[in-house]
Formats: C-alpha cells, structure tokens, sequence
C-alpha cells in the first residue's frame, strides 16, 4: 500500500527501517502516551517490528506505516490504521507518531487527515477511533483537527485514555489532504 499527502509519502515498514523504529520505542518522550509509556530495548524493539509485519498479512490496507518527508525522504515518524479490540469491539484506530525534531509542523494533523480520509472513503469504514491518553494534550487537538470528538473515557493499560471517534455521516464535505492519491503494489 502506498498513501501520500501533501508534504508526507506513507510506506510499509522493512528491516532496512529497525533502527529508526527503535529510536522512537527507545525514547521516553516520545512513548509517554503510547500503550503503558514504557520503553522497548532492541529485542523489544524487533518484536514491535514484526508485530508491525503481521498486521500488514492479518489486515490488507492496514497497519502502521513508516512516515518519510517528500522533499528530501527523510524519515519523520510512523502513523497507520490499526486494529484495537475495546470493550470486546475491533475497531479501527488512527494512530500517528512524529519524531520529536520533528513536533509542532503540522506532520500529526495531516497524516491523521489522510487517513481518515483513506479509512473512510478508499476502505469504506463507517467509522474510525483514536485512542488518546488524558493528558496528551497535543494528540487530542490532531484529533479533534480532524473532526474526531471524544465518546467516552475508558481505563486502558492503567491509564486514563479517551476514546476519539468520526463516523463516516460526519466526513462528508471534507476534502482530500494534497492529491489524496492512493496507490497498491
């Protein structure tokens, strides 16, 4: 699956990438709000990856993908649409990760845009979700840039989390980010 916005081109994740991967797992700052906050050593690390690997097999169109800037490939972060079993319901989540250098240029919002976009009008989904901790301030204003609005608060991992939802009656009249090109290879 290839997905690309404006200033952002989205890939699978491959080995090639481990190191990277590793640098955001391995940063407390940047895994604060991320499942228990707890951060990964490289054995971890490579687990998460092939983690990463089986969900791109058990979900076609799905998983996280590795975020690269389009003006120079540099590698900024990751974001996907991932599985999440909340309450005894799958879900569909929007998760978007951004390297610390890289905070505060609008990469979160437009990488979370594409996605709902690509969820709702290329996947057909009725419905999207994020699941954001309390006080991640800066991850509840991406959401809510897109049009997400919170549900309900539930206890996940020990943390207090809410659940952000959009549904696809909502989406309508939101345009593409960039081209909203989509392409599968």
């Amino acid at each position: 699956m290839y997905l690309q916005s404006d200033r952002l081109q989205f890939r699978v994740y491959t080995d090639e990438d481990f190191y990277f991967l590793w640098s955001l797992l391995a940063d407390p700052e940047m895994i604060r709000y991320i499942g228990k906050g707890e951060t990964r050593d490289r054995s971890k690390a490579l687990e998460f990856l092939y983690w990463i690997y089986r969900s791109y097999k058990e979900n076609p169109g799905s998983g996280l993908l590795l975020l690269t800037r389009k003006t120079d490939g540099k590698k900024i972060g990751h974001a996907g649409l991932v599985t999440q079993t909340i309450e005894g319901v799958n879900e569909l989540e929007i998760g978007y990760w951004v390297a610390k250098e890289f905070w505060g240029q609008g990469y979160a919002k437009e990488a979370a845009k594409a996605l709902r976009n690509y969820g709702l009008q290329q996947l057909g989904k009725n419905r999207l979700i994020s699941l954001i901790q309390e006080n991640n301030m800066a991850s509840q204003k991406v959401a809510e840039h897109i049009g997400m609005t919170v549900e309900k608060k539930i206890s996940l991992f020990g943390k207090n989390t809410y659940i952000y939802a959009v549904e696809e009656e909502k989406s309508h009249g939101i345009p593409y980010i960039g081209n909203g090109k989509i392409d599968f290879k």
